[in-house]
């Protein structure tokens, strides 16, 4: 069985909390794109095109890679405060479907999306590459890891044997945890693979349906944490370098990119600027995202915003940096491990618009 799987079966798998890994060639790309919009508020002209609102502006459609969260808040930040107006922009903000934003994306029925670089190895080097490049990070390190109830004594990767983990069953990311349990000592084939059916990490560590998950800090970490959860973790980037991956980033069409490249850096530079002010200010921050997303738990909003405000950027020039070195070096990781084709240094880049 290959073991890149289709992006059907990784979502079918995969949490709430995360999105699946993608592996589509551009015709699959462009019949996932188009279903997924009936599931998307509003249809868009094609990437690269002029057609622009009512009012002028050009017209633009983001999507997220889930529903609303922490991650994206800079977008919110510079839509409500005029960023993408003043930039000649009419940003429609759209939840992604079941498939991701990759897809939407790749058609250009959206011209920008959310997406990871775990993500986007399955689709930058096969035979019919995606159309999508990332051309800004969101936070500025991977702030991934597993977490577990204290009790476990589970507090370093190889005391995840002979307990449970739920998984994904995807190759890259059950490569990680290979990694990681053999690194420390340990023998990966005595961690009990589960699949996940985990909804709410809390729920979930309370119950005993699982010992150990991986989570993003910013939303479910700080969730076990106001739920005053008693936990261990470990961040996969503290235990080799190479798993400090960009995780999520920003992505746009790559006809947009050749076709209209003003558009990419208007929309860049906005965004910096919504981040910016998430930086400088977390709690109007999660005002604006609370004000959008009103269904959202405020204290959660509130408490990963504060976290957040110090990783955007974390120790980078400015936001938005993504490190080529970094980049390559998680890629070529996965094809050194068979999980995707050889990976061209490079691939599914664009740093133009944040230099």
């Amino acid at each position: 069985m290959h073991r890149i799987q289709t992006i059907d079966q990784m979502i079918a798998r995969r949490a709430v909390s995360r999105r699946g890994f993608v592996h589509a060639g551009l015709a699959g790309a462009a019949a996932l794109g188009t279903a997924a919009l009936a599931g998307c508020s509003g249809a868009t002209a094609p990437a690269g095109s002029s057609a622009g609102s009512a009012s002028g502006l050009k017209k633009i459609t983001f999507a997220l890679d889930w529903t609303p969260n922490t991650n994206h808040t800079g977008v919110y930040v510079a839509a409500a405060n005029g960023y993408y107006k003043d930039s000649g922009l009419d940003v429609e903000i759209v939840q992604a479907p079941e498939n991701g934003a990759d897809a939407l994306v790749a058609t250009g029925e959206a011209q920008f999306g959310v997406s990871f670089q775990d993500t986007m190895a399955s689709y930058v080097s096969s035979d019919s590459k995606l159309p999508v490049s990332a051309v800004a990070s969101i936070i500025q390190h991977n702030t991934s890891g597993i977490i577990s109830r204290a009790e476990k004594g589970i507090t370093h990767p190889a005391a995840m044997m002979d307990h449970t983990y739920a998984t994904w069953e995807g190759p890259i990311e059950q490569g990680v945890i290979k990694r990681c349990v053999e690194a420390d000592g340990g023998d990966f084939t005595r961690v009990q693979m589960i699949p996940s059916t985990v909804t709410d990490e809390v729920t979930a560590l309370q119950t005993d349906q699982v010992d150990t998950i991986w989570i993003y800090w910013a939303w479910a970490g700080v969730k076990c944490e106001l739920a005053g959860l008693d936990t261990n973790y470990f961040a996969f980037a503290d235990i080799d370098p190479v798993f400090d991956f960009y995780t999520p980033v920003l992505i746009a069409n790559d006809a947009l990119i050749e076709e209209d490249s003003d558009t990419v850096q208007a929309f860049v530079d906005a965004t910096r600027h919504g981040y910016e002010d998430c930086i400088e200010d977390p709690d109007a921050a999660a005002d604006a995202l609370l004000a959008a997303a009103p269904e959202l738990d405020e204290g959660l909003v509130r408490a990963s915003q504060e976290y957040l405000a110090d990783q955007y950027q974390a120790d980078a020039a400015q936001w938005g940096v993504i490190d080529q070195d970094r980049w390559d070096a998680f890629f070529a990781w996965v094809s050194e491990q068979g999980f995707a084709p050889t990976i061209e240094a490079g691939a599914g880049l664009n740093i133009q618009f944040i230099q």
